[in-house]
């Protein structure tokens, strides 16, 4: 599971003590409350479902989806529907595809989601090599549903552009600089993260670029 609410304000209150613009920030906006998904392959599943669509959009894929199936957190059942059951169901060629790919590699025991590598590179790593499971999806698996503590998923835009924004820069960042700007808020990154999307939603009341 993700981090709990009291790990997020411990790590805010650590990062807050080093930087006077995250003080600032969150003096204006509080705290960010918990992400948190269940570990395992359903969520997997959500997170490609979820790709390039909307929220409403994947949350309809995954409840047709069970229907289908019966139970969409077994990876087994997969193997007893065809892509035309699938797509549908409203899922794409190239999702079914990726969908397949991860229902092989849990039923197989090439990946175990149950013991995963304890360095996070090396976890990352392994999820990556699974088809449709980007280095984004990894992150954002390892931070909402293990609770990884210094997980930093800069390639994401809402992060470079509230990163930009809560440290006073004139543009977004890019992601190289993104990374090279959290080197000095490990090993609270995580925290950090789950921040910057909290300072993304608050729109208004976010410092402006």
């Amino acid at each position: 599971m993700g981090l709990s609410a009291e790990q997020i304000r411990e790590s805010m209150d650590a990062l807050a003590a080093v930087e006077p613009a995250i003080a600032a920030a969150l003096d204006r906006i509080g705290y960010p409350a918990p992400r948190i998904r269940a570990r395992g392959y359903a969520t997997l599943v959500r997170t490609i479902l979820g790709q390039q669509v909307s929220v409403a959009s994947a949350d309809a894929h995954w409840r047709r989806l069970n229907e289908l199936l019966g139970d969409a957190s077994d990876p087994t059942r997969l193997h007893g529907v065809t892509d035309e059951e699938l797509r549908g169901a409203g899922i794409s060629r190239q999702k079914a595809g990726y969908l397949r790919s991860l229902a092989e590699e849990v039923t197989s025991g090439r990946l175990n989601l149950s013991a995963l590598p304890e360095d996070d590179e090396d976890a990352i790593a392994k999820l990556v090599a699974v088809k449709g499971i980007g280095r984004w999806s990894a992150e954002v698996y390892l931070l909402f549903a293990e609770g990884r503590t210094d997980i930093w998923p800069a390639g994401d835009l809402a992060v470079q552009i509230e990163m930009g924004r809560i440290l006073g820069h004139d543009a977004r960042p890019s992601e190289k600089r993104v990374r090279e700007l959290a080197e000095a808020f490990r090993p609270h990154r995580s925290a950090l993260a789950i921040f910057t999307w909290h300072h993304y939603g608050a729109g208004a009341d976010a410092a402006p670029v």
